[in-house]
């Protein structure tokens, strides 16, 4: 009796993705052709490799959201190296997705419950009219007079540290709604004429809420136009009521800048 050789042991390999999130329905695979980030790297996994996946991610970000540091892992049988993988993803995956580091990882390492930590970044710019180069990723905030942005720092900085965040965003699994937020800064960047204000916030924390960074961002914004003080701020923090009445700024300016691990 001829006894085949058995099968290699499949290896888990973790990869750093990113993407332009304008045209896909969010991150997660959902139910029939919907257009999702997941469904396409998977996609391009089994082209490559011949075999179906189901890959785990650092984070499930919305309908149009960006990410430059999206982490993912998944576990395929590859008799060639990592960069040969890396390779072969890039070359099948379209223009608006990438795979930009891809190695081998423990075979119980897990990019979502391993996580330290995520960092967020949210693009703004005040300009009378919209500016078509910064229109797809930054949010045009329509008004001449330019936010206070150090009244926008100081609202940022309370949020620092440990707060119950439930005025600003669901949980996506259980129930606490309660964070740790390590970075919370508003930036200044150059601004092409005519644009009249170019910011960034960045905010890296243990976790995020449903809507949590752009509901963030509408309230910063708020702060720095004057529609909003900082005692209302703090008393919506510190009231921890869901139902606070506060807009959340647009998807396309958030992006996942990078998941931080021990």
């Amino acid at each position: 009796m001829i006894r085949a050789d058995p099968l290699p042991a499949a290896t888990r390999y973790r990869a750093v993705v990113a993407y332009d999130g304008t045209r896909f329905q969010g991150f997660q695979r959902q139910a029939g052709e919907t257009l999702t980030v997941q469904a396409v790297l998977e996609a391009a996994i089994e082209r490559v490799t011949g075999q179906r996946v189901t890959l785990k991610a650092a984070g499930r970000t919305d309908t149009g959201v960006h990410a430059t540091g999206q982490v993912i892992a998944f576990d395929v049988v590859w008799r060639h190296t990592p960069a040969d993988l890396w390779r072969a993803l890039n070359a099948n995956l379209p223009d608006d997705v990438a795979v930009h580091s891809l190695a081998e990882a423990p075979p119980d390492f897990h990019p979502r419950y391993d996580a330290r930590s995520r960092v967020y970044e949210y693009t703004l710019y005040v300009a009378p009219a919209r500016h078509p180069l910064l229109d797809r990723y930054a949010w045009h905030v329509p008004v001449s007079q330019a936010l206070n942005n150090q009244m926008m720092q100081r609202a940022a900085d309370l949020l620092l540290g440990t707060h119950d965040f439930a005025a600003f965003g669901q949980p996506t699994q259980g129930e606490s709604t309660v964070r740790q937020v390590f970075c919370s800064q508003v930036q200044t960047l150059p601004a092409p004429p005519p644009v009249t204000q170019l910011l960034r916030y960045r905010i890296e924390a243990n976790g995020f809420l449903y809507h949590m960074v752009r509901r963030i961002v509408g309230a910063l914004v708020r702060v720095g136009s004057g529609a909003l003080s900082l005692e209302e701020l703090t008393r919506a923090l510190e009231g921890a009521q869901g139902d606070w009445p506060n807009q959340a700024a647009p998807a396309r300016g958030l992006c996942l800048i990078a998941v931080t691990y021990e």
